[in-house]
């Protein structure tokens, strides 16, 4: 089997689905990328068993035929050369490879194809349709408030609930969530489950600017497609928490203050804060907030004072300033609103405008207050 190809045309391929590679895998044959042949169309494989990635690209083929070729040294080759027409030949008795550019050849042993893992295919799925940008996101708005705790297996991942015409994203760790819903969606389905977050940062990075994202699923795995590619990921059996209940529905005190203003004060004055606890306190008046740290064991405090829109009683309360700035860095609007109550409840964070069939919910827990 031999073909040839476009060096930065493959490259930009393994890129792709390289990120399916585990990085400590037990199982040699998972540090392969799966070549197949078919007609002049390549096919890129690569899995961890987890998340699967494939994608395809037209080639010159005088055969078909597969092999399983070792990800890091074609990537690493591919990545020296500069772009120019290449030709790969396998020997698929020998499960040998040998690539020819302008500069020379390059030899090493592939795996038999037979012995890489079967990527999952769509079988006895539902499905639904979403435009790229759009599950782009929900993936940046979601995926940074998941947990890294796997005693809490659905919480290490982004909960996807599709009521017919209406989808929900929703990430906790039980420190801060975010719910994210949009509707005007076309379908008929009615279902959800837990997406892994390793998932879908790489099929953030996958994502086309533009176009529309077919996902299909059934009760073991979520298949994305969208142009030339593909991405399998098996699903997290558990179940997840009810997150309506933690959220509060009575948030009488409002303040509504400048994104970046919020954020950058929030940026200096977590400098000066304990390093266990990141609190800030932020107290609240008519007009005004206050936001000040301070760290006791090295006496170190600082205090900035903001300028606000403000309904409701005096407020001041904690919270831990590594949460809020997450959420603020993905926070898109010129300004942000707080919705509170009391020192001991959460506190909601919005943006200042969305969207009308757009709703974004950030939720943080307070930080005891400590003087």
């Amino acid at each position: 089997m031999k073909f040839s190809i476009s060096s930065a045309d493959l490259l930009r391929k393994i890129q792709l689905a390289n990120g399916a590679i585990g990085s400590n895998t037990v199982v040699p044959i998972l540090e392969d990328f799966l070549f197949v042949i078919n007609g002049n169309t390549l096919t890129i494989s690569a899995t961890d068993l987890e998340t699967s990635i494939t994608t395809t690209v037209d080639v010159i083929s005088d055969k078909n035929g597969a092999i399983a070729i070792p990800g890091k040294i074609l990537f690493d080759t591919l990545k020296a050369i500069p772009e120019q027409p290449i030709t790969v030949e396998v020997d698929e008795n020998k499960n040998s490879i040998e690539i020819t550019s302008s500069y020379g050849k390059y030899k090493l042993s592939g795996d038999n194809a037979e012995d890489f893992p079967t990527i999952p295919k769509p079988d006895g799925t539902e499905s639904v349709s979403l435009s790229a940008h759009l599950l782009h996101e929900a993936i940046v708005k979601t995926t940074f408030a998941t947990s890294n705790d796997e005693l809490r297996l659905a919480m290490t991942g982004v909960y996807m609930d599709i009521d017919f015409t209406k989808i929900t994203f929703v990430a906790t760790d039980a420190h801060k969530l975010v719910k994210y819903s949009f509707s005007g969606i076309e379908g008929d389905v009615n279902t959800s489950f837990i997406l892994p977050k390793k998932s879908l940062s790489l099929l953030r990075h996958a994502l086309p600017d533009s176009g529309q994202v077919d996902i299909s699923f059934n009760k073991s795995n979520a298949f994305f497609s969208f142009g030339d590619h593909s991405l399998v990921c098996r699903l997290i059996d558990a179940q997840y928490p009810n997150y309506n209940a933690v959220i509060p529905v009575d948030n009488p005190n409002v303040m509504t203050v400048t994104r970046t203003d919020f954020l950058n004060s929030l940026r200096r004055i977590a400098i000066y804060a304990n390093k266990t606890t990141n609190q800030v306190i932020l107290n609240i008046d008519d007009g005004s907030l206050t936001i000040e740290a301070q760290d006791l064991d090295f006496s170190n405090e600082a205090t900035e004072q903001l300028t606000c829109e403000y309904k409701g009683t005096p407020v001041t309360i904690g919270f831990n300033a590594k949460f809020i700035i997450e959420m603020l860095n993905v926070l898109d609007t010129d300004e942000v609103i707080m919705e509170l109550s009391t020192p001991n409840k959460a506190g909601i964070l919005l943006p200042g405008e969305s969207p009308e069939d757009e709703h974004l919910l950030m939720l943080v827990m307070p930080v005891m207050l400590s003087r």
